[in-house]
């Protein structure tokens, strides 16, 4: 589904992103593990249209889409929850999901049924649709990060940190979520600094270090290699 291929990323002198290649095919959930600072969020705002590269494609099933700008990339299928989410704290919760449908605004009827799918997602967002987005806590906020992201119906989500500052039982709430919506044909890329979390709902993944891919493979080898369960794991 995505290809990213030789991806340099330039901020003045620092080289942010120095030659990523990753790849994510259709129904998979494909993790980045990676320090802060390691280039996740760079790669993830670039394959968002959200930063230039300045070498390197990158093709969503196939075509060339390394300079679309980021509402051809949502409307093409590529939706983002970004870490920190980003919200609009003084806007209900509804409206920040319909925020999320802005490609599709047009489609009343379709925006209306992915918001009950939203909400069938995430009750208590529901329950608080009406309440202020900056009310919610911050399992809460990321659920409607994550619904937001939904709302513009990708074909692939990408995941920034959804686990971030978050209680354990939360944690495993939200990635029961990311399971459902892979289960439901969406294909996701997560960043993840929690990779016993992550990897225990991935299929493969890959950990970035200094802007570059440093180990690659499926979750298994992932999770058998010494030196990234000494790292990124703890065990």
């Amino acid at each position: 589904m995505l290809e990213v291929r030789d991806l340099r990323v330039r901020f003045g002198t620092f080289h942010a992103l120095e030659g990523v290649s990753v790849d994510i095919r259709e129904g998979e959930i494909v993790v980045l593990l990676g320090a802060n600072g390691a280039g996740k969020s760079t790669l993830f705002r670039t394959i968002s249209g959200l930063h230039q590269a300045a070498s390197g494609t990158i093709r969503l099933e196939g075509e060339d889409v390394t300079s679309w700008p980021a509402h051809k990339l949502v409307a093409a299928g590529i939706a983002q929850a970004p870490e920190g989410k980003h919200l609009f704290p003084e806007v209900s919760v509804a409206k920040n999901l319909r925020l999320g449908a802005y490609v599709r605004r047009k489609d009343q009827e379709g925006v209306r049924a992915s918001m009950e799918e939203v909400f069938e997602l995430f009750p208590v967002l529901k329950d608080k649709e009406d309440d202020a987005a900056g009310t919610l806590s911050g399992g809460q906020q990321q659920m409607l990060a994550i619904g937001r992201a939904l709302m513009a119906k990708p074909r692939l989500l990408l995941l920034d940190e959804p686990s971030l500052g978050l209680a354990p039982l939360v944690v495993e709430e939200v990635f029961d979520s990311i399971l459902k919506i892979n289960e439901g044909g969406t294909s996701v890329l997560l960043a993840e600094q929690n990779a016993h979390a992550a990897l225990k709902v991935a299929h493969r993944g890959y950990v970035i270090e200094e802007g570059s891919v440093a180990v690659e493979g499926e979750r298994d080898a992932l999770m058998g290699n010494e030196d990234v369960r000494r790292a990124y794991i703890g065990i």
